[in-house]
């Protein structure tokens, strides 16, 4: 006899927001050869994180914080907060999954650009919300847009990236402070801030734990280097943090995932030194690109989006054409962003063997 699900869960399709490199390893039956389609940081975390986590593998048998105690004290003393205004979780990922659960029911609408983070769409359909998506304009959100389909379908959400993925474009402070500021009633603000650390200095939106509209989420994935340690976290007012306290997994983060992130952010030295690096990796992407009779997006990431000059057809066969070859890759998957090809930040082997296969396989491919 078979089971039986929710009339909405049996309407979903059986899809998933990424095929992840492994998937495509085993698919082609080998390793990547360069790694530089995830949004990883190749240069992995702090020292300090390291070592911190390896002195905790020996009492690995015991469950973690269920409070997350340190680690919330440690980001918030970070930001001049109170450990209230704090909440952890598996990834941004995971804590997306718990902000949509708060808001959205059957029905409810919420906003988002189209081509964004595709795992809040997905949770969005998980939990039966009605996804408004708005097109992006000249490669990034359109503010006016966005609040006027916010309005138009009295959205309880509006979802936006800072810097954006997987453009990799940017918003500054004052424009953020228009949007937060022009929100119809009802509506908050989810403000996805995994590449804050790549941002120029000063540019982001102050952090405000008074207003209950701006939600942020943050992660130790990108620039922290500790993608594989699934630690992100949200800040907010304290009642709305407070309100994911309601719901979160209470033993979701590890143990060695809280001391290595705790350890993380004590070294701000390392931090800064990734971001440099980062910084010079992606100059070396723009000179490949252009090298090449690509147009790179200036980005404030750890990727470089390169317009293929092209459509969509064009630019799924150069990436197939570097999946091929073994350089994993990624494409954005809606228009107008599907013209390009998104390349990560990797090595300077990653980057030469790029350099190497690119112009061969546009040759290939008929660029």
């Amino acid at each position: 006899m078979p089971v039986r699900f929710t009339d909405h869960i049996a309407s979903l399709p059986a899809t998933i927001p990424f095929v992840g490199p492994e998937t495509a390893e085993r698919q082609r039956g080998k390793q990547f050869l360069a790694r530089i389609g995830a949004n990883e940081s190749v240069f992995g975390p702090s020292p300090r994180a390291i070592a911190a986590m390896a002195a905790s593998l020996g009492e690995i048998w015991k469950y973690c914080d269920p409070e997350n105690h340190d680690l919330r004290a440690g980001i918030a003393k970070h930001y001049g907060i109170s450990p209230d205004n704090v909440v952890i979780g598996e990834g941004i990922d995971g804590l997306l999954g718990l902000g949509v659960r708060l808001f959205v029911e059957q029905g409810v609408s919420v906003v988002m650009p189209d081509g964004a983070y595709p795992t809040f769409a997905f949770h969005v359909n998980g939990f039966a919300g009605n996804l408004v998506k708005v097109p992006l304009v000249d490669d990034r959100e359109s503010i006016d847009d966005m609040l006027e389909a916010a309005r138009r379908y009295k959205a309880r959400i509006l979802y936006l990236s800072n810097p954006n993925n997987p453009m990799g474009t940017f918003w500054e402070a004052g424009d953020l402070r228009r949007l937060a500021d022009n929100l119809p009633d009802g509506c908050v603000l989810f403000l996805d801030e995994a590449y804050c650390e790549f941002a120029p200095e000063g540019s982001l939106l102050p952090v405000d734990v008074s207003e209950a509209k701006v939600i942020r989420f943050r992660t130790f994935s990108k620039a922290y280097g500790m993608a594989g340690a699934r630690i992100g976290y949200t800040i907010g007012q304290a009642d709305v943090i407070a309100a994911f306290n309601k719901i979160r997994n209470q033993y979701g983060i590890s143990r060695v995932g809280q001391i290595g992130a705790l350890a993380a952010l004590g070294d701000q030295d390392w931090l800064k030194d990734v971001c440099s690096r980062t910084a010079q990796g992606r100059e070396r992407l723009y000179q490949i690109a252009a090298d090449n009779g690509l147009k790179a997006i200036p980005s404030n990431t750890n990727f470089v989006t390169m317009d293929c000059g092209r459509d969509p057809v064009f630019a799924k066969s150069v990436l197939d054409g570097l999946v091929g070859q073994g350089i994993f890759v990624r494409m954005p998957f809606a228009a107008p962003g599907n013209r390009c090809i998104r390349v990560g930040v990797g090595t300077e082997a990653d980057l030469d063997l790029f350099a190497q296969v690119l112009p061969r396989v546009l040759r290939t491919v008929g660029k």
